[in-house]
């Protein structure tokens, strides 16, 4: 199958090498490009992997394109509502006295087109031994199309460095914290605000952007213990953001909203993100959730948007997987849900043409 690789930052014409068949790392992550069709990411050792879409809706895909990035060692992948997919990293160079950690982006703005160079945007320690200890970035793009990072530091402390809509990084701002223990969750409102919940040893703490631009200022501390790596944030209603998260003490799935108590949805959670889509189901507005369970399976939620107290409708799939699974809507609406199969490769599901939410078989990509 041919592909796209990237030398120097230019994408040229190559053979994908087997590249699907390398371990995926992270990932993966499932995005909805400018013109319908879905794209695909996945990190593997010293490379993003991608997928698209061949027309909107599918079902063929092309790829994988290989995008590389030596010395990458975590990844994520968000969107903003012009489309463009910002591809994040953490970056390790050298080795011994000589290593050096660095935090790096790039810009895919078309489905199926090339992506734009890696480039740096430093770290937010003065030294150069601290720079190990820097934690997994996350992103945003808030919506006046500026890009904010966020990157736990060797302290715990949280960094925040914002890239406007004319491509000016600010300087690092310390939210002055010392607390922080995992990556946190960001999310970014379609009336503008910017949400952050960041988990520590003993809860969470809470930051909120009052609109594009402004200073996080801080949220009221939430109670319960997030699972690491479990936290993920979604805008559930206009400037209203819902963060779903693994509670490490009761093993249970959390739902939490500023200004509301933690709301227990039961599930049997594993140690991996959840994923989270708001949908309509016969005609209700709802919210459907995926994680993968203790046994390695994939397990799907159902609950009326914002009504999570009367019920979260759980299912197991059946369906074993790594990494963490993924939802989105292609091109006709209908909820889409993206995995890495125990053998390491990328496959999909889509919803059936059936009262609630029914899923169809699962096709490789």
């Amino acid at each position: 199958m041919g592909g796209t690789a990237v030398r120097d930052g230019v994408a040229g014409t190559r053979s994908a090498d087997n590249a699907e068949r390398r371990p995926v790392r992270s990932g993966p992550w499932l995005l909805t490009g400018h013109d319908g069709r879905l794209i695909a990411y996945a990190q593997v050792d010293d490379a993003v992997l991608r997928w698209t879409e061949t027309r909107p809706g599918g079902p063929d895909w092309t790829g994988p394109d290989v995008l590389p990035l030596k010395g990458l060692t975590q990844l994520t992948v968000v969107q903003g509502r012009n489309r463009y997919a910002h591809l994040i990293g953490r970056r390790v160079r050298g080795t011994g006295a000589a290593r050096a950690v660095d935090l790096v982006y790039a810009i895919q703005y078309q489905a199926g087109r090339p992506l734009s160079e890696w480039r740096s945007v430093g770290n937010p320690h003065a030294t150069r031994e601290r720079t190990a200890q820097m934690g997994t970035p996350t992103g945003a793009v808030d919506s006046s199309g500026a890009l904010h990072l966020v990157v736990p530091t060797a302290e715990g402390r949280l960094a925040v460095r914002r890239e406007d809509a004319q491509g000016r990084w600010e300087a690092w701002r310390d939210l002055k914290v010392a607390a922080a223990v995992d990556t946190p969750a960001l999310a970014a409102t379609a009336t503008g605000q910017l949400h952050l919940l960041a988990p520590t040893a003993s809860g969470a703490l809470t930051w909120t952007g009052a609109a594009p631009g402004a200073p996080l200022e801080r949220g009221h501390d939430i109670g319960v213990v997030p699972l690491p790596g479990s936290v993920t944030a979604l805008e559930t209603s206009p400037g209203r953001v819902t963060t779903y998260l693994t509670d490490l003490v009761g093993g249970g799935v959390v739902a939490v909203r500023a200004g509301a108590w933690p709301i227990p949805l039961g599930g049997n959670p594993g140690d991996g993100r959840h994923t989270a889509l708001t949908t309509v189901l016969d005609g209700y507005p709802c919210t459907v959730l995926a994680h993968r369970d203790t046994g390695g399976r994939i397990v799907l939620g159902v609950c009326g948007t914002e009504d999570e107290a009367n019920g979260v409708w759980w299912t197991d799939t059946g369906t074993s997987c790594q990494g963490d699974p993924v939802l989105a809507h292609d091109a006709h609406g209908r909820v889409t849900l993206l995995a890495a199969t125990p053998e390491g490769r990328l496959a999909l599901t889509r919803q059936q043409p059936e009262p609630g939410l029914t899923l169809g078989a699962w096709n490789p990509l």
